[in-house]
């Protein structure tokens, strides 16, 4: 990194500051602080729902996962085949309606639907696992960024910290949406430059593709996952990932409070589309851009000799540092910085708003103006406590990575059921909901403890269908509230799909493109490697 790379990186960042100052004149409550005044374009939300789901660990890790990590290859496009079916489900079931009921805390229409013990068990259980799945996040990119940057791994994780505080603070949800927006033109541009140059170190794209060992084209692995050991099975990716999505977009209020700010409910479902559409393109670019710096490796014995085994995910930051000019460097750290300054921004925002709804406002009654005060002061405070927790999470953090993923699997499946029961069914009660969603947590937990070989995204139908199976038993057993109570917010007996297009044309496109997406892979399992390598 020289002057001129610093110079580029500097100026994203005081970029950054400089747009939030400007989003945040117009705050005027709490609506415009955490769900942009209910008036944000529907590209802008999507394309920010989408920057969160990429890390720089992302950019850092998949790329090493495809060219060089034992059992990688392409089998990582099996990642994302249950994206656009998940889409069709929280566009049904679940987010357009939380859009209508005005919603700033998804967990608030748990206590609309079942009282308030289960809204705070569930808005609980967000804060405790995004703060600590965000905190070793943070401390993971700033291993990478430390390589790049060259100066100390507190330094570089402060930087983050302090800079996404900052930024989040003053502008709330728009800044947060409209830098992601930002960072993710940022990082496509930083994904092409280094596949251009790959491409231009190896001698052309026919090059590349010889280069390549026959076994980086392995697409698809037809496993089950459920105790045959499989790292990538094709079924688990599938059906595990279909409840996964659902859950991650249809019930975290990480991803949900974007959706939420959405000037209509039909936008909400645009922008929604938005991800079932656009994700499968980045990851195949994060494919390319895999292959290309693997086929780099494979023709150079001093990228070879610079990355050691037990440090595969290096890769990237190693051919960004010995390969890429002045100035472009500065370029790629900005798309780094700005893939793991996308996933903090959105964590900080969203543990402020359910922090600040589901327990701040709940017990202290606080003037228009307090509660700003206070959403400004939570954001800091939790800001603090990811910052600081990462600094502290040190050599267990590789161990934890992989942990922090499970735990969400462990969780996403129950609560899922929580929200598709409750706007299902009008006769579950409290009390089943509850059991039913400690009883699926308590599965999933057996599971991991006892059956190590059942991949992990099993979990999540493993718990829906415990959670749901233990909630009716208990809901026949249990006083439900009133009908005429409950019936406003079910799906049914609200008239929302009356009244609402269920827009199935969309929803038959997403269903082709899902098909499309396994011909694609279909076909690179079955003849990239014979077309290509040597």
């Amino acid at each position: 990194m020289n002057s001129l790379d610093w110079g580029v990186v500097s100026l994203y960042v005081v970029a950054m500051i400089g747009m939030s100052v400007y989003l945040g004149r117009g705050q005027r409550n709490q609506e415009d602080y955490y769900v942009g005044g209910r008036d944000m374009p529907w590209w802008a939300v999507g394309l920010s729902t989408m920057a969160t789901q990429t890390s720089a660990i992302s950019f850092i890790s998949i790329p090493a996962y495809v060219a060089l990590k034992p059992g990688g290859g392409l089998t990582w496009l099996q990642y994302e085949l249950a994206v656009p079916l998940a889409m069709i489900g929280v566009t049904v079931l679940l987010l357009p309606f939380f859009r209508k009921l005005q919603l700033i805390s998804v967990y608030e229409y748990l206590e609309m639907r079942f009282g308030p013990s289960i809204r705070t068990l569930i808005s609980a259980v967000f804060l405790l696992s995004r703060a600590l799945g965000t905190g070793v996040g943070l401390y993971a990119s700033g291993i990478v960024l430390t390589a790049i940057l060259g100066i100390p791994l507190w330094a570089t994780i402060l930087t983050m910290g302090v800079v996404t505080i900052i930024y989040d603070t003053i502008g709330g949800i728009k800044a947060v949406i409209y830098s992601d927006v930002i960072q993710t033109f940022v990082l496509l541009g930083g994904i092409f430059l280094c596949i251009g140059f790959a491409i231009g170190e190896v001698g052309g794209v026919d090059k590349v593709l010889q280069a390549l060992p026959a076994d980086r084209w392995r697409a698809l692995d037809m496993s089950t996952g459920l105790g045959d050991g499989s790292k990538a099975p094709f079924w688990g990716f599938l059906v595990g990932g279909f409840f996964l999505y659902m859950a991650y977009y249809g019930a975290d209020q990480s991803q949900v409070q974007r959706e939420l700010s959405a000037s209509s409910v039909e936008d909400t479902r645009r922008s929604l589309y938005l991800n079932g559409f656009a994700r499968f393109p980045l990851t195949v670019l994060y494919m390319i851009l895999g292959l290309t710096l693997g086929a780099v490796y494979v023709n150079s014995p001093e990228l070879q000799a610079e990355i050691p085994s037990s440090l595969l995910d290096f890769l990237v930051p190693v051919f960004i540092l010995q390969y890429l000019p002045a100035g472009v460097r500065g370029i790629l750290v900005a798309a780094l910085l700005a893939a793991a300054m996308s996933s903090l921004d959105s964590a900080l925002n969203s543990l402020s708003a359910a922090t600040m709804r589901d327990f701040v406002e709940k017990r202290r009654k606080l003037t228009a103006r307090g509660i700003m005060v206070w959403s400004k002061l939570t954001t800091v405070l939790w800001g603090i406590i990811i910052t600081g927790f990462a600094f502290v999470v040190g050599g267990i953090a590789d161990t934890v990575i992989e942990s922090i993923n499970k735990i969400g699997s462990a969780f996403y499946g129950p609560i899922l059921a929580a929200f598709l029961v409750g706007v299902l069914s009008e006769r579950a009660t409290t009390q089943g909901i509850f059991s039913g969603v400690l009883a699926g947590v308590g599965l999933n937990l057996g599971v991991w403890i006892l059956y190590p070989d059942v991949f992990w995204m099993w979990w999540n139908l493993f718990g829906l269908l415990v959670a749901v199976t233990v909630t009716i038993g208990v809901s026949l057993f249990t006083p439900a509230r009133p009908v005429e109570e409950v019936r406003p917010y079910t799906l049914f007996g609200s008239g929302f799909f009356k009244d609402e297009r269920l827009w199935f044309h969309g929803h038959l496109v997403l269903v082709v493109y899902f098909f499309a997406m396994l011909a694609l892979i279909w076909l690179i399992d079955h003849y990239g490697a014979g077309l290509f390598a040597q």
